[in-house]
């Protein structure tokens, strides 16, 4: 098949950048301590990279392990373990060049089989991987197939063309395909590691990665401790020697422990961002981010009859008041949503809803209303639980939720649990309303809207045909704007979660800490790429 080197802004950069790295400015001098000390707001439930779908183990996988591409702290690719590529004439084939040096922690090579595997066991049912449906968006030949448990998984769309060749096969082209490829999902594993300890693998003496760092120890996820892994190809470059994870659920006691020069990176508990800016303005910011805070419907079988009911599903967002929400509690630069996708989304607008144009006193008339048509007042108030994962901060925002359902005749319970045994009530559909956050995988609308097809990750269990429709068809349309609108205004009218605010992390890290991603919405960020400087 005839191939040609894809000239476009996204390769020409790849091809113009060597791989991001630790930059230190003239005239800084480094420190001698080159430690981080990095906060997790939970524990996290895998390092399994093809297991994992929570940001904290994210965090953690960067580390620990490299994809084909990492991104630099503006959000652009820039080189992993792959140097360049090439694309078939009609954008289906991808050719992968991955660096002879790249190793694992063991000194073993890494090579396109390892890739090869990893993507296999992604869609392999036997994984039960939650994010198995990302390589099916990724539109990888067979995989909705194999996940379906229809075909084979050695029938996968990925070949090793030799042992630093990788070869990916598309079902048909999409043009954000190599943005998805900085997912930790996609990163390789030592196959004969997984197959000798079997869901053992990722414990300390056993876990072999191919990060600039290595498993040094785990006490149950909650404090991990990383130190440099000697073998990472670009080992020279990297400067901070090892990591502390800590896994801190309360916002509260994190910010104490960070200003007595225990953390080195912490979120802000709602509403310290103002005056902790002006306490320590050199130490402070709020860092653009992209995700949406909101409440998901349990529309499934195991929900609640009233929550199939869509006047019930728009009454209760149309009550929400995001302006108090983002002005009163959060107050770290938070927008309040009215739309699913992030408001700066590359490439992408979300259309303006109409109940986003109301006065807040019009949304509360509307939803009393709407409750009224289907059957609900004072005589017969609608009763409901809504649950969140332990935060003070979900726990403050759900206590005004609570009130703003209340003064429109709706009882609501609230239901704390901790993250674990949340997401899996999430997973099991055991919910009535639940706290949910989506962070974009990539800077596309296709990562949040992709959500809500008819399956997956949809824990609200929410399908819909002319929303699988549209969003079928973007995959082919030359421009994805006018499918995504239709997709987003569906998602306005059948209302199976309620937007309620667009995310600005408020966040603290000391001032000799340098090279955090203060630009890159996507929050990805490289341990290897930072460093220390003396005081």
């Amino acid at each position: 098949m005839k191939k040609t080197l894809l000239l476009s802004s996204c390769l020409a950069l790849l091809l113009a950048a060597p791989a991001f790295a630790a930059n230190p400015q003239p005239g800084e001098t480094l420190a001698d301590d080159q430690s981080l000390d990095y906060w997790l707001l939970d524990a996290i439930k895998t390092k399994d990279p093809q297991l994992n779908s929570a940001v904290e183990g994210s965090h953690v996988a960067r580390q620990l392990f490299e994809g084909l591409y990492n991104q630099d702290n503006a959000g652009n690719l820039v080189p992993g373990v792959a140097t360049d590529y090439e694309v078939s004439d009609d954008q289906t084939v991808y050719t992968f060049h991955l660096r002879p040096e790249a190793k694992w922690s063991n000194g073993d090579p890494v090579t396109a089989n390892d890739f090869v595997f990893a993507w296999q066991r992604l869609a392999d049912p036997v994984t039960g991987s939650t994010y198995a449906w990302y390589e099916e968006l990724m539109n990888v030949k067979n995989a909705a197939s194999i996940i379906a448990g229809e075909t084979d998984p050695s029938e996968l769309g990925v070949k090793a063309l030799d042992d630093n060749t990788l070869e990916v096969t598309l079902e048909s082209p999409i043009p954000y395909f190599i943005k998805m490829l900085t997912h930790t999902s996609t990163f390789p594993v030592n196959e004969a590691v997984v197959e000798e300890y079997g869901d053992q693998w990722t414990l300390p003496g056993n876990m072999v990665g191919n990060g600039a760092y290595k498993l040094v120890d785990d006490k149950l996820g909650q404090d991990l401790t990383l130190e440099r892994n000697e073998n990472y190809w670009d080992n020279d470059n990297t400067v901070i020697d090892s990591i502390h994870f800590q896994a801190i659920n309360d916002k509260n006691a994190a910010l104490t422990r960070y200003l007595a020069g225990e953390l080195d990176y912490i979120e802000l508990p709602a509403g310290q961002f103002p005056r902790l800016k002006e306490e320590y303005p050199d130490q402070t910011h709020a860092v653009p981010r992209s995700c949406t805070y909101a409440y998901l419907f349990n529309v499934s079988d195991k929900g609640p009859e009233a929550l199939k009911d869509v006047r019930v599903r728009k009454a209760l967002s149309y009550a929400l008041n995001r302006d108090i929400i983002v002005d009163n509690i959060t107050r770290g630069g938070q927008k309040p949503a009215y739309s699913w996708t992030y408001y700066a989304t590359a490439d992408f607008e979300p259309p303006v809803t109409d109940y986003s144009q109301w006065s807040q006193a019009e949304r509360n008339e509307k939803a009393v209303e709407l409750l009224k048509e289907a059957g609900y007042d004072k005589g017969n108030p609608l009763e409901l639980t809504l649950s969140y994962n332990t935060s003070d901060d979900h726990k403050k925002i759900a206590i005004a939720a609570q009130q703003f359902w209340k003064a429109i005749g709706v009882n609501v319970t609230l239901n704390n649990t901790e993250w674990k045994v949340y997401l899996d009530h999430l997973k099991n559909k055991e919910f009535d309303i639940g706290r949910y956050a989506w962070c974009g995988d990539y800077d596309e609308a296709s990562t949040y809207l992709d959500y809500f097809r008819s399956g997956g990750m949809n824990y609200g269990g929410f399908s819909d045909p002319d929303y699988d429709a549209a969003m079928k068809a973007s995959l082919t349309a030359g421009n994805p704007s006018s499918d995504y609108d239709a997709a987003e205004q569906i998602l306005a009218e059948e209302m199976p979660l309620a937007p309620i605010y667009f995310y600005s992390t408020p966040v603290m890290v000391p001032a000799d800490v340098k090279g955090l991603p203060v630009e890159n919405v996507l929050q990805n960020w490289y341990a290897k790429d930072l460093y220390r400087v003396a005081d």
